[in-house]
């Protein structure tokens, strides 16, 4: 089998309310891939708020595209490491990293469909039932909107509802999730997300006035860049500490783990150079019994998550319009069960392409 052609465009998709408050829209680059042997693989890369998606596209495009075409699409390993080294002058993160990542989805989305298996399978199932946790409590929802929010998720059968921490005032932070506490009720338990907006002494303030809530994680609580003050609010605070969505390789997951910066790894699909990383994180992530739970695209993460021993939850945020995709899994009972269609199951929509196209 031959990769013939790579045909890739950004989608710019409209968000609904209340999360457009926040962002009016996502951005997919996205990568189809032909062989001589008639499988194609989808794979595309979801730029969070669409900001940078034309860089990663432009790169992909003149630089890893070239590395692809011609050679065989099943070699993934071989290639994964052709498109990492393609340019040693620079790291495999951002805009490099977003790109590989988009590649790499579609090359596995061909091994599954050449294999007649969901991912998952190929890799090694775990389960095929994976529970989720609604996601979002945006800084600029007001009370209501945050609480009809998690509403709405726990009437999915969510037992896990993860909200904005972004007030200058940690007291305001600690107020809005009371209410929320209080509205849930003990079925859901909550988790809070600082976004990197602190340094380690907000993040100790922050976290103390939110001991008794009794949260799953505290996430992301300082610079990502910043490995060594993640470690120092993950061994000053009682609350368990969750990154790396905006880590990108093996390398910087490692020093998380050696660090003991955090208890909950989250690795991004899109931003981790594809499911390739995000495996090689997840098993090193088990040598050390730390747990994964992938940020967000939980329509491709419930492939890694399925494959994995120490996976605990997907992020299911709902934003995308049913024009999107042929078939989005549903969330039932608080859980998603894994397709069984070849590959990791995603198409786009009749029209989607035409309709959402901006580049």
């Amino acid at each position: 089998m031959k990769i013939t052609a790579i045909e890739s465009f950004v989608l710019a998709v409209p968000t609904p309310k209340p999360m457009a408050l926040n962002y009016s829209q996502q951005k997919l680059v996205v990568a189809q891939i032909s062989t001589d042997e008639g499988i194609e693989g989808l794979g595309y890369s979801l730029v969070f708020g669409g900001g940078g998606a034309e860089a990663v596209h432009a790169y992909l495009e003149t630089r890893l595209k070239p590395v692809l075409v011609g050679e065989d699409p099943l070699f993934i390993e071989r290639l994964w490491e052709r498109m990492f080294r393609a340019d040693m002058g620079i790291k495999k993160q951002g805009v490099a990293a977003y790109a590989l990542s988009a590649l790499d989805i579609g090359l596995w989305d061909i091994a599954g469909k050449a294999a007649g298996l969901p991912l998952y399978k190929l890799w090694g199932a775990a389960t095929d039932r994976i529970p989720a946790y609604g996601s979002g409590g945006w800084s600029k929802y007001s009370e209501r909107e945050l609480i009809a929010e998690a509403e709405k998720y726990a009437a999915l059968g969510c037992k896990y509802y993860k909200m904005k921490i972004h007030h200058p005032d940690p007291r305001e932070n600690t107020k809005r999730v009371e209410a929320v506490r209080r509205a849930l009720g003990e079925g859901v338990r909550m988790m809070v997300d600082v976004n990197q907006r602190l340094d380690v002494l907000g993040n100790i303030r922050q976290a103390q006035l939110l001991e008794d809530f009794d949260l799953v994680w505290y996430e992301e609580p300082v610079l990502a860049d910043d490995i060594a003050a993640c470690a120092e609010v993950a061994h000053a605070i009682k609350i368990p500490v969750a990154t790396g969505e905006n880590n990108y390789t093996r390398y910087e997951f490692r020093d998380l783990i050696e660090r003991r910066a955090a208890r909950y790894l989250m690795p991004d699909v899109c931003r981790a150079n594809g499911f390739s990383e995000t495996l090689r994180i997840g098993h090193l992530a088990a040598a050390h019994q730390v747990t994964v739970a992938p940020h967000v695209v939980h329509e491709l993460s419930i492939q890694i998550v399925g494959a994995l021993s120490n996976g605990f939850l997907v992020e299911f945020i709902d934003w995308t319009p049913p024009d999107l995709f042929e078939e989005m899994p549903q969330c039932k009972d608080g859980h998603f069960l894994i397709p069984e269609r070849p590959g990791h199951g995603m198409a786009l929509a009749k029209g989607a392409k035409e309709k959402y196209r901006s580049g």
